[in-house]
């Protein structure tokens, strides 16, 4: 079965180049970024976890941790890690999770037997500190992702987690939110003191309302 939103994330114990993780309890109380690549030693994967050490900063200030996957042993990572800092001038600074058995990778529906029946897809999944899954992201292996949107996605999942809003399209952090069509305007004005737009009915359009 596909792990899917609003599921609990399932747990594991595995090894990764930062020791052993028990992964519900690395989470804690914060968010995580689970997000696998299709193999060690290639060149789209090598950007990717470039760029996943320059953004740690991103990441934490939204009170996120950070883990990657591939179904290679952790033996490959650590001698891969010197390739990323050589040629993106970041070094890893987040766990990667060796999967050679297969066992997360299995858990989480990351190998597609139709594209690949051995490597891992570019899986994504974005998991709140209940451990439930806010989003899940799937990309072929010859596609980079794009992690601002990740970060742009997070931004959305936590502010609509604490205040009975929306996100609109390509909405950014500090821009104007929708408010729920399932709150009357009697409720809203309490809410939403800064007031909204009235488009429509069911479309409120309000100031972001933790700013």
């Amino acid at each position: 079965m596909a792990v899917q939103l609003g599921d609990i994330a399932p747990d594991f114990v595995q090894e990764s180049t930062e020791g052993t993780i028990k992964f519900h309890d690395w989470i804690g109380d914060k968010w995580a970024v689970l997000f696998s690549h299709p193999k060690d030693f290639t060149p789209v994967c090598t950007t990717e976890l470039g760029a996943v050490a320059k953004l740690k900063p991103e990441f934490e200030k939204r009170n996120v941790k950070v883990i990657g996957l591939s179904v290679d042993p952790v033996t490959d990572h650590r001698k891969w890690a010197q390739d990323i800092q050589d040629t993106q001038g970041a070094a890893l600074n987040f766990p990667l999770l060796g999967d050679a058995d297969k066992k997360v990778s299995n858990l989480y529906g990351m190998i597609h037997p139709n594209a690949n029946d051995t490597l891992t897809v570019r899986s994504v999944f974005v998991i709140g500190p209940d451990k439930k899954v806010k989003l899940t992201i799937t990309y072929p292996a010859s596609t980079g992702r794009n992690f601002d949107e990740i970060l742009r996605v997070i931004d959305s999942l936590q502010l609509t987690a604490n205040h009975k809003v929306a996100t609109p399209v390509n909405w950014k952090d500090g821009q104007d939110c929708i408010i729920v069509p399932s709150l009357s305007d009697e409720d809203a004005k309490k809410l939403f003191p800064k007031g909204w737009k009235a488009l429509k009915p069911y479309l409120r359009v309000t100031p972001q309302p933790n700013r």
